[in-house]
């Protein structure tokens, strides 16, 4: 049942879409690429899905799973009348409906929140846990393999790279970039070479990603997009404290943690000029929650040197139509090259703390 309050008109195709939940629908608005709706069933969220059902179904067990072990904060994909989790519009357009949390996103600025936000990471980490052999289309191995992104990584940069030396009329920001690209290219394949001599050593070049307790790890669900405009600060738990939910698990994936920590702390350290201090606060306050491993810090390590902020400014670049080039660009080059030094500093620390690893690019 869908009405109207306050003379306030709802969105056409929201109300085709929500009618097909057993919800009293109070009021809709426009959100961040969704629609927001207050509800008898409490505040929900209605979003395009662009995943196959394998995954959403997938994802739902996964919800269900971290909140049975007592992870409450995280959102819930409500069924249809139908006992459907995807429901389509009249132009067939896939959606999902799920819970929402009245609140406010982490705010990277202040580092007692950032702390509090990766060691939330930690616990949702521990119960994480899925048994991906009871869903059909989910791999049985690892959804990712760092040293894999980062050869198809690669491939785009050397193509990249070739469009731009075969170009005969260079803009000031193509020939800024082509200045300083084989730098970043060059550190580009030495990590991937570098990680991939590793996991060939260890004997996981055919097999899973090692984590903190072996092949146990390998089957955690990473959450796949753990950034602050996804960790919510809010008094839902009920005895008015704020506390931090989790939302938007679409990318979940199975994989190494790290690589939700990676995001997360890369994300801040950027902000941050790759403070040692944070990093620091950030590493002991996850492992005071969940030990992170010997391996798992080496993985990290590679993360952090492979030029990933290099890679997405490129991809962008050649992705967004080469004709017109926003200034924004050459000011994300410029910003990345003058945090070069900080960001080699951090590393060099970061290597001497937790692990003493020989690699060392620069």
């Amino acid at each position: 049942m869908i009405r109207e309050m306050g003379g306030i008109s709802v969105n056409d195709r929201a109300v085709g879409v929500l009618e097909n939940y057993d919800i009293e629908v109070l009021r809709t608005w426009k959100g961040r690429g969704a629609i927001l709706c207050e509800s008898d069933k409490g505040l929900l969220i209605l979003k395009e899905y662009t995943g196959p059902k394998s995954k959403i179904i997938f994802q739902d067990a996964l919800l269900k799973q971290i909140k049975e072990q007592g992870f409450p904060l995280a959102e819930s994909i409500l069924k249809t009348k139908e006992d459907d989790l995807i429901v389509y519009d009249q132009d067939r357009v896939p959606y999902i409906l799920k819970t929402y949390f009245e609140g406010r996103e982490c705010n990277v600025r202040d580092t007692k929140e950032c702390r509090q936000a990766v060691k939330t990471l930690a616990q949702l980490h521990k119960v994480s846990h899925m048994e991906v052999e009871l869903f059909p289309g989910i791999s049985q191995k690892a959804d990712a393999r760092m040293d894999r992104e980062y050869e198809k990584h690669n491939r785009e940069l050397r193509k990249v790279r070739k469009f731009l030396k075969d170009k005969s009329q260079k803009t000031n920001f193509e020939i800024f970039l082509l200045k300083h690209y084989d730098y970043f290219f060059d550190l580009a394949l030495q990590v991937t070479e570098e990680s991939q001599r590793h996991m060939k050593s260890k004997g996981m070049e055919k097999g899973e990603e090692a984590g903190s307790k072996g092949v146990e790890d390998s089957c955690i669900i990473c959450h796949g997009d753990y950034q602050h405009h996804n960790i919510l600060v809010t008094k839902a738990g009920g005895d008015g404290r704020e506390e931090m939910a989790v939302v938007n698990f679409e990318k979940c994936i199975r994989d190494n943690p790290v690589r939700d920590l990676y995001l997360f702390m890369r994300k801040l350290l950027e902000k941050g000029n790759w403070s040692i201090e944070l990093g620091n606060l950030l590493l002991e306050t996850y492992h005071q929650e969940r030990e992170l491993a010997q391996e798992d810090y080496r993985q990290l390590y590679y993360r952090f040197i492979y030029p990933e902020k290099f890679w997405k400014i490129v991809n962008f670049y050649y992705n967004s139509g080469k004709s017109w080039i926003p200034g924004r660009n050459l000011e994300k080059m410029e910003k990345l090259l003058a945090q070069e030094e900080d960001k080699t500093r951090f590393l060099e620390n970061y290597k001497s703390t937790y692990g003493c690893f020989s690699f060392s690019p620069y």
